[in-house]
Parts: structure tokens; sequence; C-alpha cells
């Protein structure tokens, strides 16, 4: 399927169909294009593509054909012009921020983001002169009064992980463009199934393709979507250079695990909705959080903004870290560790994982509290999943 078709057909098939250029060989699967670099029919053409004046593969580093398959087929489903896929959704960030930040500029971010993006802000993009600040993720006031002359880019998770919290994205990117700033919105907990943040007003789209996308736990990966100046140009121009480039083998992989997504992303949602409700009225629990019950302050936007409620349940229980780590050691079916976005369902403790590398001060800022415990739902038969929970709760009695 051609680029310029995609406008005829539902993200289902665009999961499915999108991006695949066929070889003379007529495969009706994506071909795996395994190799380094790649030969020129002449001195005049290898000089051409070096230039840039003739468009066509040099090197892996920065062009191959497999990578180019998932980056076309991402970019459609999420309704951008480009795609840099990266090898990991961290160096995705950083690809980013390198790309389109000087020394000098400020970031605004949300308190709420992977604990390990709070690492790459405060450790290693204030070396090289960035200002960083953190505001609460869903006070549209605070972020427009923390918005400085220098401030370049804003970046955010909707929903926030692990509190699944969420912001208003198309209020929240007027509020960039009248300051002149880019919106940067990762979108890994919901993808491009159940949320599309560039057609809400968003400017560049992150994502870590080791989530969702593969859906199975198999490969590393990320991908930065947007325009072709922002992301096909100067997100690329730094890929070219620097290099954190996502494999062709893991190109392939996160290509076919993009043609089962949108069937995975409403299961997965539907049985993450059922162990919401379900963690509820346990005794232990103090609170839960999901966009999809009605006692989620965000309820409303959720529905609004999203088509789906996504699979992360986090939930609180009294009695702090031992009765958290007591509840995940005694479950047998359910995976303890911190990944998430797979088809088996996973649990993990958001203060001493995701989370531990932070300080005290920023975890207890980003609502992270020691009795806290991150579910991210799978595919299994959900009373499966309720009857390995009771065992910890059974435990906690």
């Amino acid at each position: 399927m051609e680029t310029d078709e995609a406008q005829d057909y539902q993200l289902e098939t665009l999961a499915v169909r999108a991006g695949q250029v066929r070889t003379p060989e007529g495969e009706h699967s994506e071909p795996i294009f395994q190799t380094s670099s790649f030969v020129f029919k002449s001195a005049a053409q290898a000089a051409a593509r070096f230039k840039g004046d003739e468009p066509g593969n040099i090197y892996s580093r920065f062009t191959n054909p497999t990578v180019r398959t998932f980056q076309n087929r991402l970019a459609v489903l999420e309704g951008g012009e480009a795609c840099v896929a990266t090898a990991s959704g961290m160096s995705a960030i950083l690809a980013t921020c390198m790309a389109l930040m000087k020394s000098g500029d400020h970031l605004l971010t949300s308190r709420g983001i992977f604990g390990a993006t709070t690492g790459l802000f405060n450790n290693y993009l204030a070396k090289f002169g960035v200002e960083v600040s953190f505001v609460p993720l869903t006070d549209l006031d605070v972020w427009w009064d923390s918005i400085r002359p220098n401030t370049r880019l804003l970046f955010l998770e909707t929903p926030s992980n692990p509190l699944v919290e969420l912001v208003d994205i198309r209020a929240l990117a007027n509020i960039a463009h009248e300051k002149g700033c880019l919106l940067v919105v990762d979108n890994c907990f919901c993808t491009p199934v159940l949320q599309r943040p560039l057609d809400l007003g968003a400017d560049i789209v992150i994502h870590s393709a080791t989530k969702y996308l593969d859906g199975q736990g198999r490969c590393v990966g990320g991908a930065v979507v947007g325009d072709q100046e922002l992301v096909g140009k100067e997100v690329f121009g730094f890929l070219r250079t620097a290099g954190p480039t996502m494999s062709a083998f893991n190109a392939w992989i996160f290509t076919k695990g993009l043609e089962t997504l949108s069937l995975r992303m409403r299961a997965i949602s539907d049985n993450a909705q059922c162990l919401a409700e379900w963690l509820v009225e346990q005794p232990r629990v103090t609170k839960v959080y999901y966009p999809g019950l009605a006692s989620h302050p965000q309820h409303d936007l959720a529905k609004r903004q999203q088509t789906g409620f996504g699979g992360i349940v986090s939930f609180e229980l009294d009695g702090g870290r031992e009765a958290a780590w007591r509840l995940i050691d005694s479950t047998r079916l359910i995976s303890i560790t911190a990944n998430l976005g797979d088809t088996k369902t996973t649990i993990t403790h958001p203060a001493t994982t995701t989370h531990g590398r932070l300080t005290d001060e920023q975890r207890e800022y980003a609502g992270i509290k020691q009795g806290l415990v991150r579910i991210a739902a799978g595919l299994e038969a959900v009373e499966d999943l309720k009857a390995d929970l009771q065992r910890g709760f059974d435990a906690l009695n």
C-alpha cells in the first residue's frame, strides 16, 4: 500500500498493510534486510545518494528498508508525516531533545514521567546547559505560568506512569503554541489505537516500541513521529550522525506487532477495566488508579480524548512497602517484572523499580508511595488474574 492511499482505509487495515514496498521477489510478508551496507550501480549514484540528490539506501545506521517499513507504517497510524525509529524508547527521547534543543533552552515537563526520563533530563541534559522544570501534569494554569521566554519543549506522558493521570492534550497544545513552544507527547500507554496526540495538536509523538507496539516482550526499540521538518529532517539528522539505530530484525518484529495492535489494545483494556473494578472492592486497597473508573479525576477527559482506557492499573495498599512486596511475592501466574505492554500480565513495585533511582523528595513530588503496586494487564483470562491476585490478598490477611 502506498502512503498516499492511507486516507482510504481504517486503522486496523493500515496496521496490516501500510508502509510495505514489495521487492521484485514478490514476497507477501515483509522481508528482513539484514545488511550493514548497500551496493550502488555506479560511483555517480553513490555520490548522489551521499549528497542527498537521490533518495535510496546508503548505510543501515540511517537507511534500511525493513526499518523504513516500520517507520512508514507507524507514521501513518499516528497521522504523522515522518517517523524515525531508534534503538530504544529512551534513545527516542534523547534524539528528540538533542535534535531540537540547545544550551540555554528550557524544558518543561510533567512530574509524573518515567523514572529513567527524569534521570535523563536532570542528570544529562543539564550537563549540556538545558534547564529543566517539573510541573503537575493536570494543572494547565501551572503549565502556562511555568513557561519561560527560553522554553523550547513541553514534554509529558498521558496517561502517566504509574498513576495514569491525564492532561487535555488539545488545551496544552494551544498553550504551547501560543507561547512559541513545541509539545512532545509520550503515547506509549495508549498507542495510536486509543489516542492520536498529533490530531489533538501535539507536534511530536514518542514511543517505546518495546511495549505495546511489539506486544510480546521480544525486542527493545523506540520511535519519534511528527512532521517532515522537525522529525524527518532534524531528528533524522541526529540519528544519522549519532547512530541510536534500530536494527532491521527488531524493526521487522515491531512491524509484525503492529498488525495485531488494535486487537490487543482492546482486549488488554477490557481486562484492565475488570481488574480495576475488582480491586476497588478489596478491603486492603485504599485507592485504585485507572481512567476507566468513574472515580478517576480525569475520567470524562479520558472518554473524550481516548477511544479506550488502556492496560495500566495501579493501586495503593495499606501497610506500605511490606504489604506491597508481600502481595507481589505471593502471586504465581503474574510476572514480576517492570516491563509492560506484553501479552503476559506483569506486576511491579514502582517505588523500588521504575522510580527507584529517584530521591525520596522526587518520588513524593511524583506521588509514588511505598504502598503503590502497578499492574500491566495482559491477555490471560481475567478470572485467572483475579485468582492470582487473591493469593496476594490472602497472604496479607
